[in-house]
């Protein structure tokens, strides 16, 4: 037996929901004469009328009815099938928004060990900072300081503190009176704030402006001036010696979090990458023996000679 075709059977069903050809075309975005031709090719295709049409209006037939509580069951079925298997084949993959300065100076270098870690997920990086809305950006995780407030509903969890301090090219003086200073606008008190935490002051400088924190570390790295930095964004360059830290890092007060709209201990990719970007700050941190409890030592500020 030739069954009708699946095309036909759709509108059929669509239109028997209803009970209206009108009704059934804009569900399906088709014109009326279609969902009509439709339907009568199907009845014509079964020799059995499945509407009762008069005065401009459709009526089930007991035909129709009976035909209808199958495509309902069936085409319900289809859908919750494929709804099933869309949120299986979306389950792997992972959206990570991240700071810009984090991301291309400390995550990115590391996510080969994540992967190598976790083969069967996908990490999509969105870089971006500040309040970020989960839902309308597909978002799944938000790594960002907490330099701003953000919905205490969302689930939070501490990464590490932020450590702070000059840096400048290896070789370059390393001093500050005299030295020009670069600056950024995305964190326009960095320079005040390590200043003033650590006690020192600076005479005789310059001043030169950068739009973004990432831009005034890679000036630094070219050898233009000193800048102040993230531990965490400059640890590979201290320790291949491209750049120097001649006054050490301390804790600013700030901190990295991990923010989710869903629970970070809920056995899930969220708690997987959690646990992850946890070790990896704490490694990160160790190689420059910063830890989180107890305040280091700074180095004296160098001699000039």
């Amino acid at each position: 037996m030739k069954l009708p075709h699946l095309t036909a059977l759709r509108y059929f069903d669509s239109a028997a929901r209803s009970e209206s050809f009108v009704r059934a075309a804009e569900q399906l975005h088709v014109t009326h004469g279609a969902v009509s031709r439709q339907v009568r090719l199907l009845e014509e295709g079964l020799g059995i009328e499945l509407f009762e049409r008069r005065n401009r209006a459709v009526f089930l037939t007991a035909a129709g009815r009976t035909l209808f509580d199958t495509t309902q069951t069936i085409f319900e079925q289809l859908a919750s099938t494929v709804q099933r298997l869309q949120e299986h084949a979306q389950d792997n993959v992972l959206v990570l928004s991240c700071e810009p300065t984090l991301a291309m100076r400390w995550l990115i270098p590391r996510l080969p060990d994540f992967h190598a870690h976790h083969p069967d997920l996908q990490l999509h990086l969105v870089a971006a900072g500040g309040p970020v809305d989960f839902t309308r950006g597909g978002i799944d995780l938000a790594l960002r300081r907490d330099d701003f407030r953000w919905d205490r509903q969302l689930h939070s969890l501490m990464i590490c503190e932020e450590w702070i301090g000059p840096v400048a090219r290896a070789g370059a003086p390393a001093t500050l009176d005299g030295q020009r200073l670069l600056h950024s606008h995305t964190r326009t008190t960095a320079w005040n704030t390590w200043l003033s935490l650590s006690g020192h002051s600076a005479t005789g400088t310059e001043r030169s402006d950068y739009e973004h924190f990432y831009l005034s570390i890679q000036a630094a790295s070219a050898g233009l001036g000193m800048a102040i930095a993230s531990a965490l964004m400059v640890g590979d360059e201290l320790r291949s010696g491209q750049l120097q830290a001649p006054y050490g890092f301390l804790r600013d007060g700030s901190a990295y979090h991990l923010l989710s709209p869903q629970p970070l201990d809920d056995d899930s990719k969220r708690q997987r990458f959690a646990e992850w970007v946890l070790r990896q700050c704490q490694g990160s941190l160790d190689h420059l023996s910063l830890t989180q409890n107890d305040e280091p030592a700074l180095p004296s500020p160098p001699q000039v000679r």
